[in-house]
């Protein structure tokens, strides 16, 4: 069997390997482990979405029923520029253009003129001429975006190119530059530059997308080029509508040339309002759910019907203008699993700064996030190897549930992103491991223990055995037990009447029974000795009130022996023995005894010896002198209080230079708590006392009494304490002398009353 320090060892090898892995797992954080992760933070959010407010901002929709009655896309740019001048006419603060008009308008006169020229040289120039005279499209939007607050978006690409989009905003930077720690693109598509001169903001439309869900969960506010910084067209659109010059960005760490660590982007501020970012400068998306509250379709801006309507749902507000068209492909996936234009993200984030509702990750996470980690690989280990493998299950269920609810609860309570997953795993994979080692290690073990164990332990102590096997340290040890010792009086004259197989039948009759009270009580039979019996008790397993339990052994013992006399279950009746009854002794001792596999190499037991496993065996053999089936050591007593004993008086046991005080069991501690118990308990104590003190005659009353309350099942304890009285010696007793007016059945003669020392 593998020792208890070396499974110790394995378990914490196997335990602090598996830990580092996982830690090291967090660090590379795997696309598997992200996906569940987004998936855990996706449900919170289906769970409690963000709450909708009314704020000044709607979404204006070019959909497909707007493109069936006004025209294909794209429009003109004449009929976009006549959408920022109704916008206008309605009260709108800013309008914010999720789009980009990277090149000339088609269907400006010019163009138009070049292509019939080139499609027919010989055509007149009149039409041309015509034709040229006519505003370009380009400048009519362009006059129509200097007219109001307008945004305008970019797209960045990772495939390089020259062009850049124009810087409307000014930053004011404390810590690290962004350009140090935001990953930067190579090109950009963006507007002409009459249209981008002539609008009040551009801001970068590329939505943070999860490669491999395609679900919106984070949402760029800054871009940087390596060079320049250009903010996302949310942060623009909330900068221009309140006409505020600069984004003040704040950051952590030193930069690159100065030798600096991990920079990362902590918050920004754009005019009133704080906006936390995540360390690559995206901000955490905390969706409501997709409401016509916020949307008006493009075709109600141009229905006069509904002036009042729409403009008070425009007026004051910050408009986003995009498409929910399918043709257009700007259909993106968001935390709650619904199918919304991308403008729609915009203006939900634009929401979320403008009501501070927030989801966040502070600075701490990650650090708390690996303290849980390595906590839940610890403790799952500590648990496995105190409750084993039938409990497994529960342990990492319950560590799960705990993590999980505690996310969730900083979720629900805090909107803090706390990741649950990887402290999770991190259990999972201590469990498997530690589990396969278990296999590996424990059934050996507990094949062990049943061979050598199954003989003499009850199965629930065999089975507690098996499930901690470190308790069981083999070679011996020093523990505090309690030894019972049991013999069957006159089986020499009994072994003499019956045949050999009649008294190993009789044998079995007495000890089946025996043994399963003593083992129903969690004791371990050590060994039958002839028409004997050792047993002990608080070994190989703790068993806390083992006094009280061998006690409780002992008394059930007691009424097997009477059960089987009254049934004729020995077969004495049949042997001709109608008078014999079996009678047995027990002794118990509480005390420190060496317990341990004992013998040879090639033969042992597990057995006990010690100076309490000697005096158990004395005490047994003073039943028969004392006159009770039972006796137990003060020793026993004080460790189980409660029963209901007598005091027999103190022995000079053989080998013992030192008296021991004795004590017959009579009940259990039901019993002792009777009025007629209590009554002879006092009787009794007060004939001890008038012993002692030589008071021949209330000595002789109380015992009188003490043998009228005892009944028959005492007659043999108190007689026999007589004839003890009567035949000490003159050196042993404190003499009391009985006068001769006693009563009939007292069954003392003119010797002296002496106390037992």
């Amino acid at each position: 069997m593998a020792s208890a320090p070396a499974t110790l060892c394995k378990t914490v090898l196997v335990s602090a390997c598996t830990i580092m892995l996982m830690m090291t797992l967090k660090i590379v954080d795997l696309g598997p482990v992200a996906a569940l992760r987004n998936f855990t933070f996706d449900t919170f959010q289906r769970l409690e979405p963000r709450q909708y407010r009314d704020t000044p901002v709607r979404v204006v929709d070019i959909d497909d029923q707007a493109l069936m009655e006004l025209g294909q896309w794209p429009w003109p740019r004449t009929k976009v520029a006549a959408l920022l001048e109704r916008l206008a006419e309605l009260g709108a603060a800013t309008v914010v253009l999720d789009m980009i008009f990277a090149e000339p308008d088609r269907t400006s006169p010019s163009l138009i003129a070049e292509v019939l020229e080139a499609g027919n040289p010989e055509a007149t120039g009149q039409v041309r001429d015509m034709l040229m005279r006519l505003p370009d499209h380009d400048e009519v939007f362009a006059e129509a975006l200097r007219k109001m607050p307008v945004v305008l978006g970019f797209a960045a690409l990772e495939q390089t190119r020259v062009e850049r989009p124009a810087v409307k905003s000014g930053y004011a930077i404390a810590g690290t530059h962004p350009r140090e720690i935001l990953k930067p693109f190579r090109g950009a598509v963006r507007n002409l530059d009459t249209l981008e001169q002539a609008a009040g903001g551009v801001g970068g439309i590329s939505l943070g997308q999860d490669s491999a869900s395609e679900i919106v969960r984070q949402l760029p506010m800054l871009f940087s080029d390596g060079d320049g910084l250009y903010p996302g067209l949310t942060l623009e659109a909330l900068r221009v509508a309140q006409g505020a010059a600069s984004v003040v960005i704040r950051s952590t760490g030193a930069s690159r040339e100065q030798g600096g660590g991990q920079p990362a982007l902590v918050d920004l501020r754009v005019g009133q309002f704080p906006v936390p970012l995540t360390p690559q400068g995206e901000l955490f998306l905390y969706y409501d759910r997709n409401r016509s509250d916020r949307i008006i379709s493009v075709r109600d801006l141009f229905n006069r019907s509904h002036e009042e309507t729409t403009r008070a749902r425009v007026e004051g507000h910050i408009v986003f203008v995009g498409t929910s068209a399918a043709g257009l492909l700007d259909r993106r996936i968001t935390a709650l699993g619904e199918t919304v234009a991308g403008v729609t993200i915009h203006a939900q984030a634009a929401e979320q700064i403008l009501t501070q509702d927030f989801l966040w990750r502070p600075d701490w996470a990650s650090g708390a996030e690996t303290v849980a980690t390595l906590l839940s690989g610890v403790i799952v280990a500590f648990l496995l190897t105190r409750l084993g493998a039938r409990y497994a299950a529960l342990v990492i269920a319950g560590v799960a549930a705990c993590l999980l609810a505690a996310a969730w609860l900083v979720f629900s309570e805090f909107r803090l992103l706390l990741d649950p997953v990887y402290p999770t795993l991190s259990a999972l994979i201590v469990y498997f491991a530690l589990t396969a080692l278990f296999y590996l290690t424990t059934d050996r073990d507990r094949r062990f223990i049943r061979q050598a164990f199954g003989r003499y332990l009850a199965p629930e102590l065999l089975h507690k055995l098996e499930a901690a096997p470190d308790t069981l340290r083999l070679g011996g040890e020093i523990r505090l037990m309690t030894i019972l010792f049991l013999d069957i009086r006159g089986f020499t004259a009994i072994s003499e009447r019956l045949s050999p197989e009649a008294l190993v039948n009789f044998l079995n009759a007495l000890f089946s029974p025996l043994t399963d009270a003593i083992q129903r009580e969690q004791g371990v039979v050590d060994k039958y000795i002839g028409d004997s019996v050792m047993a002990f008790w608080n070994a190989p397993v703790d068993v806390p009130d083992h006094a009280a339990r061998a006690c409780a052994a002992a008394l059930r013992m007691r009424d097997i022996v009477d059960q089987l006399n009254r049934n004729d279950a020995f077969g004495l009746q049949a042997a001709g023995l109608n008078d014999w009854r079996v009678q047995v002794g027990i002794g118990l001792n509480t005390g420190a005894a060496c317990v341990g596999n004992m013998g040879s190499e090639a033969r042992f037991n597990y057995s006990t010896v010690g100076d309490a496993v000697n005096i158990a065996a004395r005490i047994e053999g003073e039943c028969k002198r004392v006159g009770a089936p039972i006796l137990v050591s003060e020793a026993t007593i004080q460790a189980a209080p409660g029963f209901a004993v007598l005091e027999a008086g103190a022995m000079t046991l053989k080998g013992k230079s030192e008296p021991v005080k004795l004590f017959a069991l009579v009940g259990d501690r039901q019993h002792a708590s009777s009025a007629d118990f209590q009554h002879l308990t006092q009787d009794h104590r007060q004939m001890l006392d008038a012993i002692a003190a030589g008071d021949e005659k209330k000595a002789l009353e109380h015992l009188l009494a003490c043998r009228r309350r005892g009944g028959p099942a005492l007659v043999g304890f108190y007689s026999s304490f007589i004839d003890r009285l009567r035949t000490s010696s003159v050196t042993e007793m404190n003499p009391v002398l009985i006068s001769s007016n006693r009563g009939e059945d007292d069954g003392l003669s003119d010797t002296a009353l002496a106390r037992i020392v």
